[in-house]
Formats: structure tokens, sequence, C-alpha cells
């Protein structure tokens, strides 16, 4: 790195998370395809990034405040989308999650949310396709 190149900060606070969850979510209501799902069923948006820094933070800093769950979230959000969610808008959501991230962070904390976000696209993705298997059984 040569001194006048910058680096950016590590996450290291619930501050910074928040910033993470609003910029993301900014960007994710814009977007063509996410934005109709996310605003129709978001209707409460202070509640919902608030709910959601919790979570980041319980998983990257051990925090306890979050309390929900989830895959049954995402499992209802497919129901009232008609089972229409796809790999392509889990794929997208992690597009600009992890976009979010690279522009205004790096080091091991950042590392360990993109990460997280990538396992749990899959987790997300595998539960709401066995529930609609489930739900035809």
């Amino acid at each position: 790195m040569t001194p006048i190149e910058k680096r950016l900060p590590d996450v290291t606070d619930r501050h910074q998370l928040f910033f993470i969850v609003s910029t993301f979510y900014d960007a994710v209501r814009q977007d063509a395809e996410l934005g109709p799902i996310f605003n129709e069923i978001i209707t409460e948006w202070d509640e919902h990034l608030e709910k959601i820094t919790d979570f980041w933070a319980m998983h990257l800093f051990g925090t306890k405040a979050y309390t929900g769950n989830p895959v049954l979230a995402h499992q209802l959000v497919d129901q009232q989308q008609q089972e229409s969610i796809t790999p392509y808008h889990f794929g997208t959501w992690l597009f600009y999650w992890l976009q979010t991230i690279n522009t205004h962070f790096e080091g091991p904390n950042a590392e360990i949310l993109k990460d997280k976000s990538r396992k749990m696209q899959t987790i997300l993705y595998m539960k709401i396709f066995e529930y609609r298997k489930k739900k035809k059984q």
C-alpha cells in the first residue's frame, strides 16, 4: 500500500452495522426486482432496519438483542409472493450486500459479514425450497 492509499475501516460497532443495513436497503428498495417485494412486505422500515441490525450484531458481536425467525420470515414472504422467490432474487440480494460492505469497509469483521451472508443466502433459499416441497406432499 502506498502512503496515498487510504484503507477502509473495519466494522467494529453497531452504528457501522446500522449504516451497512440502511445503505443496503436503500439500494434494494430501488431495485426493479427486489424493490417491489420488500416495499410491499415491510411497512415499518425503521423497525425493520433496527431488527436487521440486531440480527447482524448477533452474528458479528454475539449480542442478544435479535428476536425473530429468519427462516420462517422468508418462507412467509415466498408464500405471499406466490412461491416466486428464486435463486436470482437471493443472488441480487447478495450482490447489494457485498457491494455495500466492499464500498465502505474492509477487514476481518467485514469478511465475516460477507461469509455469513453467502451461507445465509444458500440456507434460506434451501429452506424455502424444502417448505414448498413439504406443502405439496
